[in-house]
Formats: C-alpha cells, structure tokens, sequence
C-alpha cells in the first residue's frame, strides 16, 4: 500500500521533531507547518533527479528560512540524495556532519545555497533566476529550461534585501522565479504582528509579481496554486496560510513553537495524533518507497536533456560556461593592453584602469555579466557594444540594478552559484556596508563574485566624509576567504582583474580611485608582481634603511617620497601591496625577503592603521587615517591630513635619527 501524501509531509514532520529533540537544538516549527507545501512541490512540480544533484537544468530550491533547516535535510533524505542519509540526520548540528545548523553550500550536496541570514535566500535566488533567463537566451530553452523555487518566511520579508530583491525581481519579470510564503505570523519574539502589520501579498503585487494566498495544508489548493504559479508571465508569490509546529498537537499554531520547544511529551502526543509508531528515526517502508519514487521522478527528463545536449550545437560552449571556465585566450587582449601600458606609461584614475582591462576582457569572456547600483559612469563597469539585461530578452550582459546595493550583492551570489555566469558589479566603496552580509555568504559560500567599488578613500574629495570610506577596506581585508584588491595603476589593475578571474573560489573586491594617480609600474617583468600579493617596486640605492609601504593611490606618493629621501643619501626601497591576502599565503621565505629588514618601515593608505603590522610591525610608522575625512579638493585633504611625499620623507627621517 503506498503512502499518502499527508502520511509523507507526516514523515518530515516527524523527523524534524526527532533531530531537533536529540540535539536539543534547532527549529521545528517552521518544517511541520510547511511540510504539506514541500511535499507537493517535491512529488509533483520540482524537477530534480537525486542520483545527480549537480544537473545544470535542474530547478534550483532554495530555503531562505534556513533556521527550518531540517525541513530540507528531511526533504534531501527521503527522496535518496546519497549524502544525506538516516545517521546524519541523527548527527542534525553536530561537528562534521552533513545536517548543519543551517544549510551550507559545498558542505550537503542538494542545498543550493548557503542561507540562514534571513532575506538572503530570497535575494540570492533573485540571481539564480536570472542567471537561468540570461542562459535560456544564449542556449535556447531546449538546455536550460527551469524553475526557482523559495520557501520565505515573515521574517526573511521583513529583513530590507527583501525589499530590493523583489521589486528587482518585479521589474525583469523572472516568470521562473515563485516565492512560498510561509505566512505563519510567527517570529521569534511571538506573533509577526507585533512588529509587523504591512500586507506582504499587496506589497509583492505593487511589486509586478502575480499572487495568490492559499491554505498551507490543503494539498489540493496547493497543487492548483503550484500549477497556476508555472503559467504565469512575471515571478509569483503564494501566501501558504500555515500553522507553525503543525501536527504537534497543544504545540500547533503556538508562537512559542519557533525552536527547540517539543520535548519527550509532546513529541509522544503528536505521534499519537498522527498515527505515528515507528521508533525516532525509522521509516515505514512504504513511505521510504513513496519518497524514493518521487526522487527518481525526474530522471527521465534529466537524460532527455542529456540527449539534447549531446547533439546540441551549443554542447561545447554550455558546458564550457557551466564548468566555469576560461578559454584559452581569455587574457590574450588583456596582456597586450598591458604590454602597451608598459611602453607608453601615463597617468590615470584606476577606476578607468579597471575599465580599460574590463574593455579586454568582456568580447573574450561571454560568461562575464556586469552591472552597478546606479553609478556606470562612476563604476565604469560598462563596456561599448554590451547591451542591458531586461525583458523580454535576456541576452544582455549588463544589469541596472538601481539603488540596491545589498540586493545587487546577493543576485550575483546566485548567478554565481547556478553556474554559467561570472557576476561583477559597481558601486562606491563607502557603501561597502549595505553590500557587506551578501559579500560575506559569498566568502563562506566560496563563489567568484568580482564587486567593483570606486571612490576607495578621501582621495574623492568634494563629496565629504559620508562618501569618503575609512574604515571599510580594513573591515573587508578582516573578512576570511575575500581577496580586497587595491591596484596603484593601469598594470596592477589588469593584474588583478586576472587574478580576480581565475580564483573560482574566493569572490573579490576591487578598490578604485577617483582621481588620477601616476603609472608606477614601468619595467617589463617576467612575472605577473600582483600575484605575489606584494612586491619590492623600487629597491633601494645602497644600503636600505627605509621601506615604504602603500597601496592603490598612496604607492605613486611613496615613490616620490623615496626620491626626496635618495636625494639626501637615505636609502629607500618600496613595497606596493595590492592584496594582503595573496601575499598572506606566499612562502614564508618571499614574505620575510619582501618585507626586509630596514630599521624604519612606514605603511602609506589613505584609511586606517588596521592589519599594517604584518608589514610594519607594532612600532612601525603609519602614515594614513585616524577619523573621518572632510569635504574639500582631494589635494587639499591629502595636504591636510598629512598624507603627501613631504610628510612621508619627513616622518621617516624623524624616525631614523630618533632609531
């Protein structure tokens, strides 16, 4: 006798009880209310084969509310993802298994992305959505032809990426993008309504998206909604109208039933409400049958799509894309931009350096999607001949994403993640922050996300303190698995657009000047110097008793400073530093040759002192930023605050007669 599909939402509901309650730690709540939705979404729309969790056209799930996190392990098991099997369900957050607190990309095969920060999910498959129409329009629907499923609770709504995700969302008319709302008016602290009353269904159709409330545990309603959701010509919203802690009889529909509240008692009494009586941890087989049918469902349609590709003009380029590759000759005009650079040196704001190796780089490399908040010309992410990604053909390469950095941050971590797409986009480096939980799932997450930000420091001038980012590259450099690239001119900046590209697990930052700053870099070298992380740029003219370190616009002031101290007999090399965190992992020995043994060392950076005492030590010199800055011409405020070539010499002299 087979399951029903009331019996199979039972069985999720009954093992999230049970790993919650072993690790006495965890949600229930949020799985037993929306177990009956996940299952008609598993059985009967979700295309997905569980022997291939890697199927590039599959439909991509995404848990935005990742604390309900045992809602997919549940789901990931019972269907035969082989990775998620009965014990590690068992071993739910404990070290090393594949069941975490909240779902981990990388870590459990079957979760699409890592989410736990409410409201990323949702932003995160906003990307994913997108990705799949940009692909459909290179490849043709007959490769890439899928859906984006999200399950949101209140909270993942109220959170402000929401907001930037949907109208987003709204304005492409993703029609493959539909959003389960599990409308439980339940957070942690009680009911939603004590701190929210907005009506999240009229919101998502001001937004452009279709909508429909439904009851969250009428199977019937939920097919029909599910079926209607796949009709329509924009993203769609259904309200799931649900009970949180379903099923757990005085627990049902209690606010207080979020997280770990169903002890030995109740979990015994709502077993007994659902006819329930295998031991914690036991399927009966005929629902382990049912569930394992519905995992297998799709592989008709997944060797189809095989066949397809097999024969598919596009076969090579597609997998090419979907394996994040790059060509051959994806640096071939790259490097010739460099050579001429080299030959006919000149000087310019790095952010047009950036532009100038991104006018190489996007004709040579299709997969490269690019975009700003609002800011092109001031990003200069935009290359002659791309054309804007919109409706109702995806094909373009370039995204407005309007006034929406944080939402910007989290779409390109999910174009990253579907695969096929190399995201990058601008924004100011002040606004870092609004960016900053998107570009830290991504660090965890592992994805090549390259996140343009110009204006890098006070050098911007006139725009005054609010513009002006102190404080925000030391905070980036702070962050693990983030390579913070800071260019000092044309050749730093194609060195480290390359090396941005080819990291394919570390997203990047690249932080460009405003103003102009001198050609540093003049003398053809066999190697590319930026991959070291940092490199002697001048060595010193008899014995060193300086070294000078600086990045971005601050390398060109320590080179003239270097002049004014060789002119009186003082020895002085330079260290340019465009990114820590490469020359971090460079062999001991290089690390200790670079930064030498100068009895004076002084660190040069428009910003502020942290993390410089890997170069300088806790006595060293530092020469930068102690507050905020002010609004004026950048070369008075470089005057004012005592970063200039006379201020440098001068402190260095200074501190070698007192050494």
């Amino acid at each position: 006798m087979s399951a029903s599909p009331h019996v199979m939402a039972d069985a999720i509901r009954v093992l999230s009880m049970d790993a919650v309650h072993k690790a006495r730690s965890g949600h229930q709540g949020m799985p037993m209310g929306m177990a009956d939705v996940a299952t008609v979404l598993w059985t009967k729309f979700l295309k997905f084969d569980a022997t291939r969790p890697d199927w590039a056209d599959r439909d991509r799930f995404v848990l935005s509310a990742g604390h309900g996190s045992m809602l997919l392990y549940s789901l990931l098991h019972l269907t035969g993802f082989k990775a998620v099997t009965m014990k590690e369900i068992e071993n739910f957050r404990q070290w090393g298994s594949k069941t975490p607190g909240h779902p981990e990309y990388g870590h459990t095969p079957g979760v699409e992305t890592t989410t736990g920060p409410l409201g990323q999910g949702v932003a995160t498959a906003v990307g994913m959505a997108m990705a799949e129409r940009h692909l459909a329009s290179r490849f043709g629907d007959d490769l890439v032809n899928h859906r984006t499923w999200v399950i949101a609770g209140d909270g993942c709504l109220m959170e402000g990426v929401s907001h930037e995700a949907i109208s987003l969302a709204g304005r492409f008319k993703l029609n493959k993008l539909t959003v389960l709302f599990d409308d439980n008016n339940v957070t942690i602290d009680g009911y939603a309504t004590i701190a929210e009353t907005g009506d999240q269904v009229a919101r998502f159709k001001a937004a452009g998206w279709a909508v429909k409330s439904i009851d969250g545990h009428d199977h019937g309603a939920i097919r029909k909604a599910l079926a209607w959701a796949t009709r329509q010509d924009k993203p769609t919203l259904i309200a799931c109208k649900t009970k949180i802690s379903k099923g757990a009889g005085p627990k049902e529909a209690d606010p207080h039933s979020h997280g770990y509240t169903l002890f030995d008692k109740e979990i015994a009494d709502a077993r007994a409400a659902m006819g329930w009586t295998e031991a914690p941890f036991v399927m009966p087989e005929e629902v382990t049958k049912a569930w394992r049918k519905a995992g297998r469902r799709g592989g008709r349609d997944r060797k189809a799509w095989e066949a397809r590709l097999t024969t598919s003009e596009h076969a090579e380029a597609f997998n090419h894309a979907i394996r994040g590759e790059l060509g051959p000759d994806a640096f071939t005009a790259l490097d010739a931009h460099v050579q001429k650079l080299l030959a006919e040196p000149k000087a310019d704001a790095t952010r047009t350096w950036s532009g100038a190796a991104l006018q190489h780089l996007i004709p040579a490399i299709p997969e490269m999607v690019g975009g700003s908040a609002d800011l092109t010309g001031s990003n200069n992410t935009f290359v002659k001949g791309m054309t804007a990604f919109d409706t109702p053909d995806y094909a373009g390469r370039y995204v407005h994403y309007g006034v929406r950095e944080h939402g910007m941050a989290a779409a390109m971590n999910g174009m990253a993640l579907h695969g096929g797409v190399i995201p990058y986009s601008g924004t100011f480096l002040a606004f870092a922050d609004y960016s900053r939980p998107a570009i830290r799932l991504g660090a965890l997450m592992g994805v090549r996300v390259i996140h343009v930000m110009t204006h890098d420091s006070i050098g911007l001038g006139e725009d005054g303190p609010t513009h002006q980012p102190v404080e925000q590259i030391a905070s980036l450099r702070a962050m693990p698995n983030l390579l913070v690239f800071r260019p000092a001119d044309g050749v730093e900046a194609a060195e480290c657009w390359r090396v941005a590209l080819k990291h394919r697990a570390t997203p990047s930052v690249m932080a460009l000047s405003r103003q102009k700053t001198p050609q540093v870099r003049t003398q053809v070298s066999e190697e590319r110097l930026s991959d070291n992380g940092a490199y002697e740029l001048l060595a010193a003219e008899g014995e060193a008793k300086v070294t000078l370190f600086a990045s971005g616009t601050e390398v060109g002031i320590a080179v003239a400073a270097r002049e004014l101290l060789q002119a009186e007999g003082i020895g002085t090399r330079v260290v340019s530093t465009p990114c820590w965190e490469l020359f971090d992992i460079q062999p001991a020995s290089y690390r200790a040759e670079v930064i030498g043994g100068s009895p004076v060392r002084v660190a040069i950076e428009a910003g502020v002192r942290q993390g410089w005492e890997r170069f300088i030590g806790e006595d060293g010199l530092f020469i930068g930023m102690t507050g905020f800055g002010a609004s004026a011409p950048y070369e008075r405020l470089y005057k004012e605050f005592g970063i200039t070539a006379e201020a440098v010499a001068a402190q260095a002299k200074a501190t070698l007669r007192a050494a």
